[in-house]
């Protein structure tokens, strides 16, 4: 027999968790208890994308169509205990001055705190910094997010507020039984399971395609990009005060994590829905861009992981119900900035699934921007 919800939501990173918690929180405000079911494939939630973030908050990050999600999130963060000040500096050689008085421009017209550094304000925060480099913009709110406090705590908030959470959840069939969906999952060893609910929430990250599929929905061609990061020991170790250091053109940042280095080539390899894991070719490029930035030596290669950040075609998230399929709401496509947004995102999300009224931190957004409905 399967057990009955009012909504099914498949994937329990931090793009389930936090939308969980916040239907159940605006259900349980509106005088309602909605029966909440979050469904994990995996032994435990935040295995994949999220428990292998590098996560940063940072006011350029995603771009301007996600810069309103990520200032309506950034004072919740904050307020809550989960930034701790990191700083921002995207950095170019001589030939990339244009490009980054363009991206200043860019984002200081949208509201960003940005402005340009001279060579010496760049050594001052990059010790060893090549003389090669010479143009910077720099973005001093941009922090460190602890993201597997902020995953706890909408975990947390799941348990208390009733949320059922079922691992090792891994749906393989969906069907539409009436006014209802019917989830089936074979756990492996924890057997066979089933649920039935009124709505189904897709927030399977890099899997959000493939279960559209089995809910007969149309795939809204939401892409897995690998992502590599690496942690280095280096001599000198990074100061504390060193900040997140990004190339102009996007082909690497690195930033420092207790004495060590996390670093990666920023890249963006198309991947398919797995437990992906780094390339020793990545690996070995993002340390050959670091060399030509900064005269540290190398002493060893600690760590090394990958993650899958999954976009949808115009680089936007997508929030809302299927525009064919009933009962089917999208929470997916949020890319490497799904932990920067999630605050303002989930909550958004929520109100649109349970036709709530906006709050102070939601009424800034255009859901428009961000509806499925847009590649009709």
């Amino acid at each position: 027999m399967a057990e009955t919800c009012d909504i099914a939501i498949v994937g329990a990173g931090i793009a389930g968790a936090s939308i969980a918690a916040e239907i159940a929180g605006i259900s349980s405000d509106l005088g309602q208890t909605a029966r909440i079911v979050l469904l994990e494939a995996e032994d435990a939630p935040g295995y994949h994308t999220t428990g292998r973030s590098a996560a940063f908050w940072e006011e350029s990050y995603g771009g301007p169509g996600v810069f309103p999600l990520t200032m309506a999130s950034g004072p919740w963060l904050a307020d809550n205990g989960f930034l701790s000040p990191r700083g921002a500096l995207n950095i170019g050689r001589a030939d990339d001055r244009a490009k980054v008085e363009a991206f200043v421009a860019r984002f200081a017209a949208v509201g960003a705190d940005i402005r340009l550094l001279s060579r010496a304000e760049m050594e001052a925060r990059v010790p060893g910094l090549r003389p090669e480099w010479t143009c910077a913009a720099w973005e001093p709110g941009c922090a460190d997010i602890d993201v597997a406090g902020l995953h706890q705590h909408y975990l947390a908030q799941c348990r208390r507020l009733g949320v059922t959470l079922q691992t090792r959840a891994r749906v393989t069939e969906t069907n539409r039984e009436g006014a209802m969906w019917r989830l089936g999952w074979n756990g492996g060893a924890a057997g066979e399971g089933a649920v039935r609910a009124a709505l189904l929430v897709n927030a399977a990250g890099a899997w959000a395609d493939p279960v559209a599929k089995l809910a007969g929905a149309r795939p809204l061609g939401i892409a897995p990009l690998r992502r590599t990061v690496v942690q280095l020991r280096c001599d000198p170790a990074p100061p504390s005060t060193l900040p997140l250091t990004l190339g102009i053109n996007e082909d690497f940042y690195f930033k420092p994590q207790g004495a060590r280095l996390w670093l990666s080539p920023h890249d963006e390899t198309p991947d398919v829905p797995r437990d992906a894991a780094p390339e020793e070719w990545d690996v070995a490029t993002a340390i050959a861009r670091m060399e030509q930035v900064v005269d540290w030596r190398i002493e060893a290669v600690e760590r090394r992981w990958a993650g899958l950040r999954s976009f949808a075609p115009d680089r936007l998230p997508v929030y809302g119900f299927d525009p064919d399929r009933e009962g089917l709401f999208w929470f997916a496509g949020q890319g490497g900035f799904g932990i920067q947004t999630a605050p303002a995102a989930a909550r958004l999300a929520a109100q649109l699934l349970l036709s709530a009224p906006r709050d102070a931190m939601t009424a800034p957004l255009d859901a428009a921007t961000y509806a499925p409905n847009r590649f009709v």
